[in-house]
């Protein structure tokens, strides 16, 4: 991806396959780290990514941008090339804190940049359900929320850790774990929400 950014290497030639079919992949590097520096004197460069998204986009069905946790200019980038926004936030307190910036960041993207852009909705992560803490947090979130809340809670679950680290998505490396079965379930969801605007609460 800094090649694409950086060089304007054609995003076509920096595509990698998976050995699942209909599913590829873009790189990233530690390199990348450096990009936003080397952004800031390039012309339009709130828009690079969505240039060169743009010729490919429409030979899938999604395109999915992840984003690093910081409100910088390769998150500028992805938030003006994006036509929605699903935010993560961990079940633990103080995890509110840091949306109601990453809401007004959104907010002066759709007014500037992107009038297209919505939010999908929050996904709870890291939900530890043997304690009343965890609950009491989901709780609070739902109820204090600015934004709509997906129903699915996503566990905290070694599977999900190890995945990774075996080069393997969840859903082959552990189906039938509770991480795998709860991101299928969040798919669903999210699916749904293509056939009603529930989740598109966010003014």
């Amino acid at each position: 991806l800094y090649d694409v950014l950086i060089d304007q290497m054609p995003l076509t030639k920096v595509i990698s396959l998976t050995y699942r079919v209909g599913l590829d992949l873009v790189p990233s590097a530690p390199r990348l780290a450096g990009a936003e520096v080397e952004m800031v004197g390039m012309l339009a460069r709130e828009h690079v990514l969505r240039r060169a998204l743009e010729p490919m986009a429409s030979g899938y069905d999604y395109v999915l941008l992840d984003c690093p946790p910081s409100l910088g200019l390769l998150t500028i980038n992805a938030l003006t090339a994006a036509g929605g926004v699903i935010i993560p936030i961990q079940c633990e307190y103080f995890a509110l804190e840091g949306l109601a910036h990453l809401l007004a960041t959104i907010d002066l993207v759709r007014k500037s940049l992107n009038p297209a852009l919505t939010v999908q909705g929050l996904v709870l992560t890291m939900y530890d359900g043997r304690t009343n803490l965890a609950q009491q947090v989901v709780n609070e979130i739902r109820k204090n929320a600015p934004a709509f809340v997906f129903d699915t809670l996503i566990p905290r679950n070694v599977r999900l850790s190890e995945a990774p680290s075996f080069g393997e998505a969840i859903l082959t490396y552990a189906p039938r774990s509770p991480g795998a079965m709860a991101y299928e379930a969040l798919t669903q969801e999210l699916l749904k929400q293509e056939t009603s605007p529930r989740g598109r609460q966010m003014p």
